[in-house]
């Protein structure tokens, strides 16, 4: 089905009442007591919990890395980023019927190539079941057609994108047991208990595979040709209430440090641009942390520069300065333009993009930078 129908399929199914929308609505939070609420102390358990949850309202599992040819040239590496989305309409106890479209499954994959300044992207949406989507609930085994996320017993990922516009095939191989987040995987997102995920991160799956897009897609030079091989952070987050009423969006980081460490770093902003919440996890190759409580919490983002996207109008800090454990670490894009509208599934647009990281004007780092709530709030 072409991207122009599908836009319009979603549109009219929008229309009656049969998806509801991921823009425009209310905050990320359960409308009713029906889905099942996080709280703190639940002991994460595995294979089980790399699997989906149903009974959450949503779900999401992240790939985000940056991926190079053999000869590790800097101009030769690309951005890489797939996402899958789980979420709940409410209808698993209101309907029998196997038609009811209990679970709706989207999913984003995005390439950032050096020397073409926009990102090349591609997106699903199906509703769960009648061999059109799954999400295992047992394991990681997400399917949208012909575009797949699995997990095997030796620990080794498998995704595989297919589209006209890019083809992305990954194996992911993970040395590490999964690093929880928060307080043993309970992620707080707000200043209420209530607004918060179950959270774990894996941040160096040794990512090997290829891409390939068309033609007239290309920038020289191009790294498609040959095998690209680099560490792929992974998240695997579900909630039913994740933001606050007053909450705009997030900023969101996921670095690679050149010592072998990893940062993950967040911050939820309030309308007013306020900091409503925010944290970090620094972890060694020992998945050890090097931040205390204090220092994490104390995080700060201040934004170096912002660029307005001609498409949407929005601003978007692509450059930013993190103060963290008493280090100040830049971040600036592979390019600027890194924005993704995903009016073809989830509604949302938002700024995914391959950044570097900088210390005292030296590079240490690289990873990816998540921005959201620029050009609408994050609503459900």
């Amino acid at each position: 089905m072409s991207l122009a129908r599908r836009h319009w399929l979603v549109r009219l199914l929008l229309a009656g009442g049969l998806i509801p929308p991921l823009a425009g609505g209310s905050p990320l939070r359960a409308a009713t007591t029906r889905f099942a609420p996080v709280l703190p102390g639940t002991r994460l358990t595995f294979p089980r919990d790399h699997g989906a949850h149903p009974e959450f309202r949503i779900e999401w599992w992240y790939l985000t890395g940056w991926l190079d040819t053999p000869a590790a040239q800097p101009e030769r590496a690309v951005g890489v980023q797939i996402t899958f989305f789980r979420l709940a309409t409410g209808w698993q106890r209101d309907h029998a019927s196997r038609f009811a479209a209990r679970q709706l499954l989207f999913a984003h994959a995005a390439l950032a190539i050096p020397g073409r300044g926009r990102l090349i992207t591609a997106e699903r949406v199906a509703r769960a079941g009648l061999g059109l989507a799954e999400a295992s609930d047992t394991d990681t085994n997400l399917s949208i057609g012909d575009w797949r996320l699995s997990r095997d017993s030796a620990d080794r990922y498998q995704a595989r994108i297919v589209d006209p516009a890019l083809t992305i095939d990954l194996t992911l191989q993970a040395h590490r047991p999964p690093l929880l987040q928060g307080e043993l995987g309970f992620s707080r997102k707000g200043p209420s208990t209530a607004q918060a995920s179950y959270y774990y991160s894996r941040p160096w799956l040794e990512a090997t595979g290829r891409i390939s897009v068309p033609a007239a897609a290309r920038a020289l030079p191009m790294p498609t040709a040959g095998e690209l091989k680099g560490p792929v952070w992974f998240d695997h987050e579900w909630s039913s209430e994740l933001l606050d009423p007053e909450a705009q969006g997030w900023d969101w980081v996921g670095l690679h440090l050149n010592d072998g460490s990893a940062l993950m770093a967040f911050r939820i902003r309030r309308r007013t641009g306020e900091d409503l919440w925010r944290t970090a996890n620094w972890v060694n190759t020992a998945q050890e942390p090097l931040l205390s409580a204090t220092q994490a919490e104390s995080i700060r983002f201040e934004t170096l520069r912002s660029w307005r996207s001609p498409r949407t109008s929005a601003s978007w800090p692509v450059a930013q300065r993190l103060y963290i454990g008493g280090r100040t670490l830049e971040l600036q894009p592979l390019f600027d333009d890194q924005e993704l509208q995903t009016q073809g599934s989830t509604g949302v647009t938002y700024w995914e993009g391959a950044v570097t990281v900088h210390e005292a004007n030296r590079v240490i780092g690289r990873g990816y930078l998540e921005l959201t709530g620029y050009a609408q709030a994050m609503r459900i």
